[in-house]
């Protein structure tokens, strides 16, 4: 029987939040062919800036409880070009392997058994899907971020559309004015100028309130330069994620 945690490293929290990180593995396992469409490319170091998200809300927890709270977390350690999971299955992997299927089906099939389980004993689930732009690759004539949030148009937050007045009192309009105020340029959050947007892939589309009752879902683009290289803007987002997070979910 195969081993898949030789493939995807996940672990059970306490707290209703999960940390997704499709797109950072490095393992070319030979056995799967390579898929023949499609972004082949990972997004570097999306893992470790996963885990350094998680390791910070420990460290918050450690100050005001007794009981140290930490995020559940699935990551997969696969490259992208032999399996990408934030795509329906039909287009994830080549479909002569078994391997692939096996864990793409792993993977999802943990993400809502956590989800699942959150809803149950928590009654919600807050699901962030962690995935890296390069800056220079941003077309021309669009705002310079260093975050890109994708909810498809808050449909992975809500059931249902919201009153515009609200758009700001929710998570994604907390993160946008936290980072604001950091003067640190986030998307969506400018009325004028073009934006760098993104409405959120195959996860968050899936395993968000528009699918899950009481499962909301935010996917969050990291730029480059935040996880490759200004280790002191990457420690700045970091922390302030991670007490956004941890606020929300306590």
């Amino acid at each position: 029987m195969t081993d898949l945690n030789k493939y995807v490293d996940y672990h059970v929290g306490n707290i209703p939040l999960i940390i997704s990180v499709p797109h950072g593995g490095k393992n070319r396992v030979e056995e799967i062919p390579t898929r023949l469409r499609g972004i082949l490319g990972i997004d570097k170091l999306t893992a470790t800036l996963a885990l350094d998200l998680v390791e910070n809300m420990k460290r918050l927890s450690e100050r005001g409880s007794f009981k140290i709270k930490n995020p559940s977390y699935i990551i997969s350690k696969v490259h992208r070009c032999k399996v990408d999971l934030n795509r329906e299955e039909t287009d994830a992997y080549n479909h002569n392997s078994k391997l692939a299927k096996q864990i793409y089906r792993f993977y999802h099939d943990k993400m809502k058994e956590i989800i699942l389980l959150n809803i149950e004993k928590f009654d919600h689930s807050l699901l962030i899907d962690i995935h890296g732009f390069e800056k220079n690759k941003r077309p021309a004539g669009f705002r310079d971020v260093e975050l890109i949030l994708g909810t498809n148009n808050l449909s992975t937050m809500f059931p249902n559309s919201i009153p515009k007045k609200l758009w700001g009192k929710n998570l994604r309009g907390k993160i946008i004015k936290k980072f604001n105020d950091l003067n640190i340029p986030i998307a969506p959050g400018h009325r004028i100028r073009r934006e760098y947007a993104l409405t959120g892939g195959y996860i968050v589309k899936n395993y968000g309130a528009s699918r899950i009752k009481n499962s909301q879902a935010i996917q969050i683009e990291f730029s480059d330069r935040i996880r490759l290289y200004d280790q002191k803007l990457k420690k700045e987002v970091i922390i302030a994620l991670s007490e956004l997070l941890y606020q929300e979910v306590n």
